[in-house]
C-alpha cells in the first residue's frame, strides 16, 4: 500500500493561552507503523485527541483519507475508520474478552439488534482474538486478566472494529519485559493489514520495533526520520534522548547505592 492516509496541516491548539500545539504538521502513510515520541508536555497525546475529535484545534486541518475530521464528532470519527487507545485501558471488567470483543465489533449494528442473542463467534471477534493469542482466554472474564492482556484486549477490541487507522497511546506502559516483547510483534503484525501510529517513551521498544519516528517537542514538530536519523539528531539527544539516558543513568546509580 501507498500514499497519505492521514494529514496534519498547520495544527494549533490553545488552552488558556498556552499552545499545547504549534503549527503541527504530519504525513502518515498507508501501512506505516509511526512512532511518535518527545518529552511530557511535547503535545503527543494532544495531537491524537485532535484527530479522535475529543479536542477541537484553534487552527489548522486533519484529513483522513482526503476528507477533513475537525469539526466532526467522535463517534463519526471512528464510523471513518479512525480507532484509538488511551494511557489508561478501557475494558468491561464484568465481560469475558469474547464479549468486550463482540461488544466493540457491534458499533456498526444498529441499537435494536444488540438486545439480540448472538449464536457462534463473527469473523472479525474470532481474528481479534487470534491476532492478540487471546483465544485461549475466550471465556475468561476481562478483570481478572494480567495487565499486559488487557491492553492486547484493548487492541483487539479496535482490531474488531476493523479500521484503517490505529492510535496507540503509550501500549507497553507498566508491561513486564516479556510482555513489551508480545506487544511489539502484535504491533508489526498488526501494521501489515493497518496503519498504526504509536505514542511511546519506552525508548528500547522504539530501537527494536520503529521505523520511522516524528519527534515533537513545545507542540512543534522537531524532527522526523528514521530510528537511526532520529538517535543522531543532537536536538533530539538535547530534548529527549539525553534527559531518559540521565533517568536511567540516575536509577542505576541509586539502586547501586542501595546494594553497597
Amino acid at each position: 500500500m501507498s500514499g497519505a492516509l492521514l494529514e496534519v496541516r498547520g495544527l494549533s491548539v490553545v488552552f488558556d493561552g498556552f499552545r499545547a500545539l504549534d503549527g503541527v504538521d504530519l504525513t502518515v502513510e498507508q501501512g506505516e507503523l509511526r512512532f511518535l515520541i518527545g518529552p511530557n508536555g511535547a503535545g503527543k497525546t494532544t495531537l491524537v485527541d485532535v484527530i479522535t475529535g475529543l479536542t477541537r484545534p484553534a487552527s489548522g486541518s486533519v484529513r483522513f483519507e482526503g476528507a477533513d475530521l475537525v469539526g466532526r464528532k467522535e463517534h463519526e470519527i471512528v464510523r471513518s475508520g479512525v480507532g484509538r487507545t488511551f494511557q489508561t485501558s478501557v475494558v468491561f471488567e464484568e465481560l469475558t474478552v469474547v464479549e468486550n470483543l463482540d461488544l466493540a465489533a457491534s458499533f456498526r449494528r444498529p441499537l435494536w439488534s444488540l438486545a439480540r442473542r448472538r449464536r457462534g463467534v463473527s469473523e472479525a471477534v474470532a481474528a481479534a482474538m487470534e491476532t492478540t493469542g487471546l483465544d485461549l482466554l475466550a471465556d475468561r472474564p476481562a478483570g481478572v486478566l494480567s495487565h499486559g492482556q488487557r491492553q492486547w484486549l484493548e487492541i483487539g477490541m479496535l482490531i474488531a472494529q476493523r479500521p484503517r487507522l490505529l492510535l496507540l497511546d503509550e501500549p507497553v506502559a507498566g508491561m513486564s519485559a516479556e510482555e513489551r516483547l508480545r506487544t511489539g510483534e502484535l504491533l508489526t503484525e498488526i501494521a501489515r493489514d493497518h496503519t498504526v501510529v504509536v505514542i511511546e517513551h519506552d525508548m528500547d521498544f522504539l530501537r527494536r520495533y520503529a521505523s520511522q519516528v516524528t519527534v515533537l517537542h513545545e507542540g512543534k514538530v522537531l524532527v522526523e526520520g528514521s530510528v537511526d536519523q532520529v538517535r543522531a539528531d543532537p536536538r533530539v539527544q538535547e530534548v529527549y534522548l539525553g534527559r531518559a539516558e540521565e533517568r536511567s543513568t540516575g536509577a542505576a546509580a541509586a539502586t547501586a547505592g542501595e546494594v553497597k
